[in-house]
C-alpha cells in the first residue's frame, strides 16, 4: 500500500476510533448512574493510609477489592493470633475500601465491642469502646448502608445484649452511662414525644434536632414504637433495641425482605420487651437501681402473639420462650403481690400450652416451688430455714425503701413456706420443727439491724423508723 492509498485508511481509522470513543463515553455515564442507583460505586477515598496502601488502591483503580482481600486475610489471622487492636486499623481500612459491604462493619464493631473492651478492666475504659462500636454501624454503617437489615439487627443487638444484659461484669456501668446520656438528650421526667414530634418551641426544636444529629433518633418513629410496645423507658438500652428493630423491619415490604433477618428483627423486640418487663423500671440513676415493670406485661404478651402470628412456620424454640416467658410473669406477679393477676396469666398460660402445665398445680404451688427451688417435701430442715429467713430479709429491706407492697407480699410467701413445711411435718414428712414463725422474723430482723450487717446505715435508720424500733444506746452491748 504506497502513502497517497494509506492516507483515507487512517482518517477512516481515526473516525472509527473517535466513534467509539463517544460511544463509550455516552455508554459509560449510563454505567455509572445505573451503579449509583445499585450502590455499586465505590468512590470513598482512602484517608490516613500508608502511602503504599494509597498509592496501590489509586493506581489500580477497580481491583481495591483485591486489595481488600488481602487485608480481610491478614485480619483474619491477626484475630487467630488475638491481635485485636491491630485489627482496628486493617478494618478501618477496609470500610474504606468497602463502605457498602455490609459484614466488615459488623465485623469491626463486633470487634470493639466485644474483643477489645474486655482487655480492659476500668468499666470507663470498656464503656469507651462498647459506645465507639455502636456509633460505628449507627453514624457510619448506616450511612452507606440504609437499606441492610443486618445493619439494624447488629445495632439492636448491641443494646439489647451487651449492654441490657448481665453478660459483661461491667453491664451497670454501661446502663447507667447510656441512662446519663438519654436523660441529658430526653429530660430527666417522662419524655413527651407528641411534643418532640411537633416541635413548636425552639427548645424543643433543639431537642429533636440534638437526637437526629448526634443519636440518629427519628422522634416520630420514636413515638411510634412507644405508642406500640410502651410506654417504654427510653434512658434504658432495651428501648433502643426496639427501635432500632423496628427501623429495620420498616425498610422494605415482607415480601421482599429476607424471612430470617425479619425472624431476627422480631426477636429482638419480643426479647427485649421481656427484659423490660424483668428490669425495665428504672429507680435511681446514681446508684443505679432497676427493678420489675410488670405494667408492661400485657405489651410483652403482645409481642409475643404477633410474632407467633407473623411465623406460620415458627419454630417451637419461639413457642417455648413465650411458655417461659409467662410462667416467670406468673411467678413475678405472685412474688409481688398481685396475685389476682398472676392466677390470670395462670389461666391464660394453662389455656394455650396445656400440654407443660399440670392441671393439679395451682399459681400458688407453682410459685412455692419456685422460691423453694423444688418440692417441698423433698427439702431439709435447714434449706427450708434459709429460704424462709432470706424471704423475711427480703421483705424488711423492701419495707426500708418504703415498698411496702412488696414488702408484704415476701412475708406473705414466707408464712406460705412456713406453713407448708409446718403441714407436711403433720403428716410425718418431716422430722425437725421450725422455731415459731415471729421468732423467726425477730431473729432476721435483729441481724438486719445489727451493725456488722454491713447493709446501708441509712436504710437501716429508715427500717427502725418505720418499725418504732429505737436506735441502742451507745454502751449497749451488740446485738447477738
Amino acid at each position: 500500500m504506497t502513502r497517497r492509498s494509506s492516507t483515507p485508511y487512517k482518517l477512516l481509522l481515526a473516525g472509527l476510533v473517535a466513534v467509539l470513543l463517544v460511544g463509550v463515553s455516552l455508554l459509560q455515564g449510563q454505567l455509572n448512574g445505573q451503579r449509583a442507583e445499585l450502590g455499586l460505586t465505590r468512590i470513598t477515598p482512602l484517608e490516613n493510609a500508608p502511602p503504599v496502601l494509597a498509592f496501590t488502591t489509586v493506581a489500580l483503580g477497580s481491583f481495591r477489592g483485591l486489595i481488600a482481600n488481602a487485608l480481610w486475610i491478614r485480619a483474619n489471622e491477626l484475630q487467630l493470633e488475638g491481635k485485636y487492636f491491630e485489627i482496628v486499623q486493617l478494618a478501618d481500612w477496609i470500610t474504606k475500601l468497602q463502605p457498602t459491604f455490609d459484614q466488615v462493619w459488623k465485623y469491626q464493631a463486633w470487634n470493639m465491642a466485644y474483643n477489645i473492651s474486655v482487655k480492659f478492666s476500668d468499666p470507663a475504659d470498656r464503656w469507651r469502646w462498647v459506645r465507639r462500636g455502636i456509633e460505628l454501624i449507627r453514624d457510619e454503617g448506616l450511612r452507606y448502608n440504609p437499606n441492610k437489615t443486618l445493619l439494624y439487627h447488629e445495632l439492636a443487638w448491641h443494646f439489647q445484649h451487651k449492654m441490657g444484659q448481665n453478660m459483661d461484669d461491667a453491664h451497670l456501668h454501661y446502663k447507667q452511662q447510656w441512662a446519663l446520656e438519654m436523660e441529658a438528650a430526653l429530660g430527666s421526667s417522662r419524655t413527651n414525644l407528641a411534643e418532640l414530634v411537633s416541635a413548636t418551641s425552639p427548645g424543643l426544636r433543639a431537642r429533636a434536632e440534638h437526637l437526629r444529629t448526634k443519636y440518629k433518633l427519628d422522634p416520630a418513629l420514636m413515638k411510634e414504637v412507644d405508642d406500640r410496645y410502651g410506654p417504654l423507658e427510653w434512658r434504658l438500652p432495651e428501648a433502643h433495641a426496639i427501635y432500632w428493630a423496628v427501623a429495620g423491619l420498616k425498610l422494605t415490604s415482607a415480601d421482599r425482605q429476607n424471612k430470617n433477618d425479619l425472624r431476627t428483627l422480631r426477636r429482638v423486640v419480643y426479647q427485649c420487651m421481656q427484659q423490660s418487663v424483668l428490669h425495665g423500671r428504672l429507680l435511681s440513676l446514681q446508684p443505679l437501681r432497676l427493678e420489675a415493670d410488670l405494667a408492661k406485661v400485657d405489651a410483652a404478651n403482645a409481642a409475643y402473639e404477633q410474632m407467633i402470628a407473623n411465623e406460620p412456620d415458627i419454630p417451637d424454640s419461639f413457642r417455648v420462650a413465650h411458655r417461659n416467658f409467662l410462667l416467670q410473669v406468673v411467678y413475678l406477679l405472685n412474688v409481688n403481690g398481685q396475685r389476682t393477676d398472676a392466677d390470670r396469666w395462670w389461666s391464660a398460660l394453662r389455656e394455650k400450652y396445656p400440654q407443660f402445665v399440670p392441671a393439679n398445680l395451682s399459681a400458688h404451688d407453682y410459685t412455692l416451688q419456685r422460691l423453694t427451688g423444688g418440692e417441698l417435701n423433698s427439702l431439709g430442715h435447714d434449706r427450708v430455714r434459709t429460704i424462709i429467713s432470706g424471704l423475711i430479709a427480703n421483705s424488711y429491706a423492701s419495707l426500708a425503701v418504703d415498698d411496702d407492697t412488696r414488702a408484704a407480699s415476701l412475708e406473705f410467701w414466707a408464712r406460705s413456706v412456713y406453713s407448708s413445711y409446718s403441714t407436711n411435718i403433720a403428716r410425718g414428712q418431716q422430722r425437725i420443727a421450725l422455731p415459731p414463725f415471729p421468732e423467726m422474723k425477730e431473729e432476721v430482723l435483729q441481724r438486719f439491724l445489727a451493725p456488722e450487717s454491713g447493709v446501708d446505715p441509712r436504710v437501716v435508720d429508715r427500717l427502725r423508723t418505720k418499725l418504732g424500733r429505737p436506735a441502742p444506746a451507745a454502751n449497749a452491748p451488740p446485738s447477738p
